[in-house]
């Protein structure tokens, strides 16, 4: 099976309740799109109600990020050692927040999920595992979670994957979102996030977001026909020798068996390698 866009998911599911508001006869509208699976080659997959793919998890490897984009979601690795909250918007099949979990089992690792119906097939059929101690799933609105002030400067890692069935962008996107985004972050602190590079919501999405974040953000190339892993970074400036960089990829890359080594590549290819030292 190809991996299509996630996109190309939800603009289906789009299509479908347009042709709905058009029906003479009232149906029933429910709030979320309905979770599928399916699975194929040795690989699970999650659907929102198509043949299309959501998410992933291969059977013999489930601790495994088996999509490109979610690895990338994970490359404030490169930059950060130590997280002691790593924070999750958007569960979906929970492989970021279950990776998370295993690899720092002394880090707090929360996931922020609305759809009821998602955290239960990350639990039954993606192996996330049950809270515990260091592990918790809130059922919430992404946007209730940044701005409750409870939550301000108590995040290391804020890692943004918000999208519903109409795929016109994040599901948040305003710059009070961002904003409040980065408001949750210690200083340092990172956020990663998922946009749409071949979206119309993508110019407008990175240049709200680098607004909130004083143009401290940096991108990943094009993955998957459109998703765009881009890291926005939050406290004193940094200046690091990509030599340095290079040398942490290694690190990663032994640790986890994320292909970090690659990140490093990616990430100097897409922003313009400007010389020997990472300025942002």
């Amino acid at each position: 099976m190809t991996l299509i866009k996630r996109k190309s998911i939800e603009a289906e599911a789009f299509v479908a309740d347009e042709r709905t508001a058009r029906s003479p006869r009232p149906a029933y509208k429910p709030r979320f799109a309905p979770v599928t699976f399916s699975e194929i080659g040795g690989v699970r997959y999650l659907h929102f109600g198509t043949e299309w793919v959501q998410g992933a998890m291969r059977l013999s490897k489930p601790d495994r990020i088996e999509l490109e984009y979610a690895q990338q979601m994970m490359a404030w690795l490169l930059f950060m050692r130590a997280p002691k909250h790593v924070v999750q918007l958007g569960l979906g099949t929970g492989s970021i927040t279950k990776f998370s979990a295993k690899q720092f089992p002394r880090t707090q690792v929360t996931a922020v999920e609305l759809n009821p119906a998602v955290v239960v097939a990350a639990r039954t059929m993606f192996d996330l595992p049950s809270d515990s101690r260091h592990l918790k799933v809130l059922e919430a609105d992404a946007w209730d979670f940044v701005t409750d002030t409870a939550n301000h400067g108590a995040v290391d890692v804020l890692q943004v994957d918000l999208y519903d069935a109409t795929a016109r962008g994040p599901v948040h996107d305003t710059p009070a979102f961002y904003k409040a985004c980065r408001a949750t972050l210690r200083e340092p602190g990172m956020l990663t996030m998922n946009l749409f590079g071949d979206h119309d919501s993508y110019p407008k999405n990175i240049r709200r977001l680098r607004q909130a974040f004083d143009n401290r953000v940096i991108e990943f190339p094009e993955v998957h026909d459109g998703n765009v892993i881009v890291l926005a970074f939050n406290g004193p400036l940094l200046s690091v020798e990509w030599k340095d960089v290079e040398a942490r990829a290694k690190v990663v890359e032994a640790a986890t068996g994320l292909p970090a080594k690659r990140w490093v590549k990616q990430l100097r290819a897409a922003n313009g390698d400007g010389g020997p030292v990472l300025t942002i």
